[in-house]
């Protein structure tokens, strides 16, 4: 492999990675849950304020359960650093979250979001994720 050819997919698997985060925000903002097996493996295993699950249908359970709360949320991810080796990745995202909880009241979140994603017959997917709180409004301690 040429070095151009090297760098068009080291930039490929960089954008397929950006958009695999991307699109985890839509499938929980815009509940795409038909979407699970786009963005996550059979044995993703999960780590959040809300809990901890270990595949598809535990991780579909936390995360409806959880969003029942919400009238609706907007999850805002920036800040990504992608690190590729191989087959597998790790991406570091910072992530903003606001919580509609009712049509009065608003919640904000901060943290962090680590994913380690694989690629796979079909693409990359995540295969694990951690995300650690940084900063939370009082209204979102209620909720969670």
């Amino acid at each position: 492999m040429s070095t151009t050819e090297a760098m068009i997919l080291d930039l490929t698997d960089r954008a397929e990675l950006a958009d695999l985060v991307a699109r985890h925000s839509l499938w929980v903002d815009e509940a795409r849950w038909d979407e699970t097996d786009r963005i996550f493996t059979d044995d993703v295993a999960v780590k959040s304020p809300r809990g901890e699950a270990r595949g598809t249908e535990e991780l579909l359970a936390l995360v409806r359960k959880g969003q029942d709360t919400f009238a609706a949320t907007l999850h805002l991810k920036s800040n990504l650093v992608i690190d590729l080796d191989g087959d597998t990745a790790k991406v570091h995202a910072h992530d903003i979250a606001v919580f509609a909880i009712d049509d009065r009241t608003e919640a904000v979140a901060a943290g962090i979001s680590r994913y380690e994603a694989r690629r796979t017959d079909e693409g990359w997917r995540v295969s694990r994720l951690e995300i650690e709180p940084i900063a939370l409004t009082e209204a979102i301690d209620r909720a969670l």
